[in-house]
């Protein structure tokens, strides 16, 4: 398997076969480790032994990987959890790729360039047991996480809030959208806190008229 990862053209070749054997039981993640420090020399090491840590807690692909270290962990997003067991209404029995516990929101990862209309209907499905269920499900593919994993982020990011998380999340670059969604938020704080607040109409006391003194006339 290390051999394999040699002579890859990018680390997420790498991901895709290392996933692809653990998901098969073709290896595991100790027999990898263990060959991993037999090497004095070994392409992407950092990178092999970050990939090991996210498939031990159950990232099953590529994109899982990639949602894990460029979208949440990047950007300071609440940790999710992996690969959670569901059963529809009707009995089916499934995973969902991600599931806020939490905040009930569900995060579906699909990497497929093609996808089949019998497909389409299986993820609507999906998502409509998780509405049953009251959990909010948001969708993305391969291009929202590999492309555009900040306005990923910042989309996660305020689902969250609106659904009760406290966090704040963090831009990872200084052109990071997460950064201009948190300062457009601080912003509208910061004014709605300079705006007066609205006071009840004072009601006006009813002034007291003084009896007039009448001078009396004085004889001509």
């Amino acid at each position: 398997m290390l051999d394999l990862t040699q002579s890859a053209r990018s680390f997420d070749d790498v991901c895709g076969w290392v996933t692809r054997a653990l998901a098969r039981d073709l290896t595991d993640v100790a027999q990898l480790e263990a060959a991993m420090k037999a090497r004095a020399k070994l392409r992407w090491r950092a990178d092999l032994r970050e990939l090991l840590t996210a498939a031990a807690g159950g990232d099953h692909s590529v994109l899982e990987f990639r949602y894990h270290r460029d979208v949440e962990r990047a950007h300071g997003l609440p940790e999710s959890t992996r690969q959670v067991a569901f059963r529809s209404q009707d009995g089916r029995r499934g995973r969902r790729d991600r599931v806020y516990k939490e905040y009930r929101l569900v995060i579906e990862l699909d990497g497929r360039l093609a996808h089949p209309v019998e497909e389409q209907w299986k993820d609507k499905r999906r998502d409509n047991a998780a509405a049953a269920d009251g959990q909010q499900t948001l969708r993305y593919g391969w291009a929202d996480v590999t492309r555009q994993p900040c306005a990923t982020a910042a989309e996660v990011a305020q689902v969250l809030r609106r659904r009760g998380w406290k966090g704040q999340p963090r831009p990872c670059s200084p052109g990071c959208p997460v950064g201009r969604s948190r300062q457009s938020q601080s912003q509208s704080q910061r004014q709605s806190q300079r705006e007066p607040s609205q006071r009840e109409p004072s009601q006006s006391r009813p002034s007291r008229s003084r009896p007039s003194r009448s001078r009396p006339t004085q004889p001509h």
